[in-house]
C-alpha cells in the first residue's frame, strides 16, 4: 500500500512481484523526541564546526571575528573544499551523540576525502587534535593555529589522511571507503563503523560492488557497518546519478541490494530525523547480531542503510555574484573566490562566518562553550578521534614454524600447495586476526589447503550462512583490497593471493594506502600495523592456456615504484624459499610485500636450511650449479623468478654439453631489492658485497621475471652497466605451450645459453674458438623445438626434467601440469 510504514524491524527477503509503489519498502518511523537540551548541543556543535570549517578555508587571521574582517585577514590562496562538509559534520555530531547514549565504539570512515574541513573542526572541539598535536590545542591559540595553517605549507592537508586522527582510510581516490569499512568490522564484534558515502563517490564501480560488503559479514564473530548515502546533488561541476534519482529509484536500488533504507531529508527538523534514523539503525543491528550470537541466525538478514538529502554547502552563503551557490555545484570547493580582493564577497564572507553566531558557541578564551561540547562523550577512549583501533591497532599474530612444512631437496612440488599448507595452520593459530582474501581463485592457485579447517565466509545462501570462514571470496579486486586496508589498519593481518595479470586492477588502491602509509610513520602517534601481503601467482609463464590476456607482470613495477622503506619484492625460486618468505611477510610490518611465485610442480633447489640462509641474504650463489662452485666465472647467469630460475639452471646443464671450457657462476635473486644501488633501499647490496657476488668485471646476464626497464631501473648507477644484459617479459604470448612462452620472450634456457655463450667469448678464448659454432647449434635447438610444438601441441619430453646436477634427483619430471582457471 502507499504509503505503508513498516513496523516489523527485520524485514523478509522482498517478494518476486515488487509493487508498483516501492516507497512502502523504505522504513518509515516516528521520530525520536530529542530533549531541549541535547538538540541545542547538537545544533550548537554543528554550528561551532561548520564555523570553524568554513573559517579554516578563508582565514589567515581573526578567526573568532573579534573584529571586521579586512584583506589581509584573507590567505592569499583559498583551498579547500566547502560542499559535503555541512552534511559531514551533521553525521559526526548524531554518532558523538549516539555513543555517548549508548557507550559504543564507532569509527567514522568518510567517503568524500576532501571533506577535511568539517572532520579537524570536530576533531578540535572534542580534543582529539590537541592530543596528537599540542600546536593545536583546544585554547584561543590552537583554534587560530588551526585555522590559519590549514592547506598551508606544512599545515593539514584539505583531504581527510593519516594524519587526520581517526582516519583509516585515505580520503584520495574515490570509490574505497565502504569496502574500507567492512574490513574493519570483521572479526571485532563490537565495532560499529560508520560509513559515509558520497553521491559522487556512489558512482564508481568500486562502490557499486562494495554494497555487497556485508553478504561477507558473519554478524556472530564481525562488527556491523552503517552506511550513510550522503546525497546532495553535485560532484564538481555535474549532477550526480544518485542526485537525479527519486526516493521510489533508490528504494527500489537498495531494497534489491538487500538492504532497509530509511530517508533522512526534512531539513525543518534534520536533528529529530536523522537522530531516530540512528537509533533505527543501531537497533537492526543488534538485532541481527543478537540472533546470530544466540544460534538463531537470520537467514538473509537485511541491514540498515540511511540515505541522507542535504543541499550541497548547506548553510553557506545562497548567492554570489547572480549565481546560487548552496544547493549548486559551484559549493563544491570555495564558495568566494575573490574574498582577497572584492569587497563584495568580504563583506559575504563575514556575513557568513557570523551567521552561526561565534560570540555563542566560544568562550571568551576561545574554548567552546559547554552547550557545544555536552554531547561530546567524556571518555577520550570512546571519542572518534581517540578510539585505540584507529592509530595503535595492532595485535600481532603467532607464525608457525615455516620448516616444519619443508619439503626435501630434489623433490618436485608446487610453492604454493606447501604454502597452503602452511597457511592452513596460520589460519588455525590465529582464529581472529588473520584473513584471507582472494578474486576466487583459491583453488585455482593451488592453495586449497587452506580449506582444510576453516571456509569461504559467505552469508548469503543457505549452505555458508552462519558458518563464519577465514576466506572471503569475491570476484572484485577492489573488494578484496579495501577488505584488506581495512582490516589491516584496525590491527590485524590479510593475505591477497591473485592471479598475476590481473593484480594491476588494484595498482592505485595500493598506491593509495601506501601513501597513507607513509604518512603515519611521519607521526609520531601511529603505531606500527601489519603489511600488505600479495602472493602472485598463475604468473605469464604458465598462462599459455589462457592466452596473452592473462600475462602481465606489470604489479611488480607498482610495488618498486614505492618508497623504499615500504616497498619489497620476492620471487622466491622454490617452495622452501617461499614458505621462508612467506612466513617472513607475515610477521613483518609497515610494508607492502609482494611474493611472486609458481603454482606448477618445479624442483626444490634448497634444502630447508639452504633455503633459509638464501632468503636471509636475498641473493647467493648456487654452486652446485655452477664450474667449481662459482670460482673466476667467465660468466655470471642470474636468475630471478620461479620458472625463470628453471630456465637459468637448465642454461648451465646445457652449457656443461656444449662449452665444457665456459666458467659459469649461477646467482639466484630472491629479493629484488637487494639489486638496488647502495643507498637506494635498505636491503640494496653495498658496491662491495655486489662485486663479490656478481663479479667486478665479468659478463652477468639477468633472466627476470619482469619488465626489463624496472630491473635496469634498479641496476643503473651500478659500475660498468654496459656488461650486463637483461631479458625478461617481452609482451609477447598466446596460446601456446609453456616453454614456447619462454622462446617468444627469449628468457628460455637456449637464449641463456647463448648470451653466456658470448659473454664468455670475451674472456676465455677455448669459448671464443667454437662460439660461432655453439650458437648455430642453439639457433637450431630453437627452430627444432618450435617445430615440434607447432606439431605436436606440447613442449619436448624432458623438457621439464630436474637439471642433473649433483645433489638434485635425476628422474625425469615429466610435462609441466597446465592448469584450467
Amino acid at each position: 500500500m502507499p504509503g505503508e510504514v513498516i513496523d516489523r524491524p527485520n524485514p523478509e527477503p522482498l517478494p518476486s512481484n515488487i509493487p508498483d509503489d516501492v516507497l512502502s519498502l523504505a522504513v518509515k518511523l516516528d521520530k525520536t523526541t530529542l530533549s531541549d537540551k541535547d538538540n541545542a548541543s547538537l545544533v550548537a556543535f554543528r554550528k561551532a564546526a561548520c564555523y570553524i570549517a568554513a573559517a579554516m578555508i578563508f582565514l589567515r587571521d581573526n578567526v573568532y571575528l573579534e573584529r571586521d574582517l579586512t584583506f589581509d585577514d584573507v590567505k592569499p590562496r583559498l583551498l579547500g573544499h566547502w560542499g559535503t562538509c555541512p552534511g559531514l559534520i551533521l553525521v559526526y555530531s548524531h554518532l558523538n551523540y549516539l555513543i555517548k547514549k549508548h557507550d559504543l565504539d564507532i569509527i567514522y570512515v568518510v567517503g568524500p576525502g576532501h571533506g577535511a574541513p568539517a572532520i579537524l573542526a570536530a576533531l578540535w572541539l572534542e580534543g582529539s587534535m590537541g592530543k596528537f598535536f599540542p600546536e593545536y590545542s583546544r585554547t584561543k591559540e590552537g583554534l587560530h593555529n588551526l585555522i590559519t595553517k590549514f592547506s598551508v605549507t606544512g599545515g593539514p592537508p584539505s583531504h581527510i589522511n593519516a594524519e587526520t586522527p581517526g582516519a583509516i582510510h585515505e580520503g584520495g581516490e574515490l570509490g574505497y571507503a565502504l569496502a574500507v569499512s567492512f574490513g574493519a568490522v570483521m572479526d571485532k564484534p563490537d565495532l560499529i563503523v560508520a560509513c559515509i558515502v558520497g553521491d559522487g563517490e556512489a558512482e564508481t564501480g568500486p562502490t557499486a560492488t562494495a554494497w555487497h560488503g556485508y553478504k561477507y559479514i558473519d554478524p556472530k564473530e564481525s562488527g556491523a557497518v552503517i552506511p550513510i548515502v550522503h546525497v546532495n546533488g553535485f560532484k564538481i561541476s555535474e549532477r550526480t546519478i544518485y542526485g537525479c534519482m527519486d526516493n521510489k529509484e533508490l528504494t527500489t536500488l537498495f531494497t534489491g541490494y538487500g538492504y532497509q533504507p530509511r530517508f533522512v531529508e526534512d531539513l525543518k527538523d534534520i536533528d529529530a530525523d536523522l537522530g531516530s534514523s540512528m537509533e533505527w539503525a543501531l537497533s537492526e543491528i543488534k538485532k541481527i547480531q543478537k540472533a546470530a550470537r544466540s544460534g538463531k541466525p537470520i537467514m538473509k538478514p537485511r541491514w540498515p542503510v540511511i540515505i541522507m538529502r542535504t543541499p550541497k554547502g548547506w548553510s553557506g552563503p545562497k548567492k554570489v555574484d547572480g549565481e546560487f551557490i548552496e544547493g549548486s555545484f559551484r559549493s563544491h570547493q570555495v564558495p568566494l573566490m575573490k574574498a582577497k580582493s572584492d569587497p563584495n564577497h568580504l563583506k559575504d564572507l563575514q556575513a557568513w562566518l557570523k551567521s552561526y553566531g561565534p560570540e555563542h558557541l566560544f568562550k571568551e578564551d576561545g574554548t567552546p562553550t559547554e552547550e557545544v561540547v555536552s554531547i561530546i562523550p567524556e571518555s577520550d577512549r570512546k571519542k572518534m578521534g581517540q578510539l585505540k583501533e584507529t592509530y595503535d591497532p595492532y595485535v600481532g599474530i603467532k607464525v608457525p614454524q615455516w620448516s616444519k612444512f619443508g619439503v626435501p631437496k630434489g623433490d618436485e612440488v608446487s610453492c604454493m600447495t606447501v604454502c597452503g599448507k602452511f597457511l592452513d595452520q596460520t589460519l588455525q593459530d590465529n582464529p581472529t586476526t588473520v584473513r584471507i582474501f582472494s578474486p576466487d581463485e583459491l583453488v585455482s592457485n593451488k592453495l586449497d589447503a587452506v580449506f582444510n579447517h576453516t571456509g569461504r565466509n559467505f552469508q548469503w545462501d543457505e549452505f555458508s550462512t552462519a558458518q563464519g570462514g577465514r576466506v572471503i571470496e569475491i570476484l572484485s579486486e577492489h573488494c578484496c583490497q579495501g577488505f584488506m586496508q581495512g582490516y589491516t589498519l584496525t590491527g590485524r593481518v590479510g593475505l591477497f593471493p591473485s592471479y598475476e595479470a590481473f593484480l594491476s586492477i588494484i595498482h592505485t588502491m595500493m598506491v593509495q594506502y601506501a601513501k597513507f602509509g607513509k604518512m603515519a610513520k611521519e607521526v609520531s602517534w601511529r603505531g606500527a600495523i601489519g603489511s600488505l601481503n600479495y602472493i602472485e601467482t598463475s604468473t605469464w609463464t604458465r598462462q599459455e592456456h589462457n592466452g596473452f590476456s592473462h600475462q602481465n607482470p606489470a604489479f611488480i613495477g607498482a610495488v618498486l615504484n614505492l618508497k623504499p622503506d615500504a616497498a619489497r619484492v620476492y620471487l622466491p625460486p622454490d617452495a622452501n624459499c617461499f614458505l621462508s618468505t612467506l612466513a617472513h611477510c607475515l610477521r613483518s610490518k609497515n610494508y607492502v610485500n609482494l611474493m611472486v611465485g609458481s603454482k606448477a610442480p618445479s624442483p626444490v633447489f634448497l634444502s630447508v636450511e639452504e633455503a633459509d640462509a638464501h632468503c636471509r641474504a636475498g641473493a647467493s650463489v648456487w654452486k652446485f650449479a655452477s664450474t667449481d662452485g662459482g670460482l673466476e666465472p667467465d660468466v655470471v647467469l642470474v636468475g630471478i623468478g620461479a620458472e625463470i630460475t628453471f630456465e637459468v639452471v637448465k642454461a648451465a646443464e646445457l652449457l656443461r654439453e656444449l662449452a665444457p671450457a665456459l666458467r659459469v657462476r649461477v646467482v639466484n635473486v630472491t629479493d629484488l631489492m637487494v639489486l638496488g644501488t647502495e643507498g637506494t633501499h635498505p636491503h640494496a647490496l653495498t658496491s662491495n658485497d655486489f662485486n663479490a657476488m656478481f663479479t667486478a668485471d665479468k659478463y652477468i646476464h639477468f633472466n627476470y621475471h619482469g619488465y626489463a626497464p624496472e630491473l635496469k631501473g634498479l641496476l643503473f648507477g651500478r659500475p660498468q652497466s654496459e656488461r650486463i644484459t637483461v631479458e625478461s617479459y617481452r609482451e609477447e604470448g598466446s596460446t601456446t605451450t609453456p616453454f614456447d612462452m619462454m622462446l617468444v620472450n627469449r628468457t628460455s634456457r637456449y637464449h641463456v645459453a647463448e648470451y653466456a655463450l658470448r659473454g664468455g667469448a670475451k674472456f676465455n678464448q677455448k669459448v671464443e674458438v667454437d662460439l660461432v659454432s655453439n650458437i648455430a647449434d642453439i639457433k637450431h635447438r630453437v627452430v627444432k623445438t618450435r617445430e615440434y610444438i607447432l606439431a605436436n601441441g606440447k613442449d619436448p619430453e624432458g623438457t621439464y626434467d630436474t637439471p642433473a646436477f649433483e645433489g638434485l634427483k635425476k628422474g625425469k619430471g615429466g610435462e609441466q601440469v597446465l592448469y584450467e582457471g
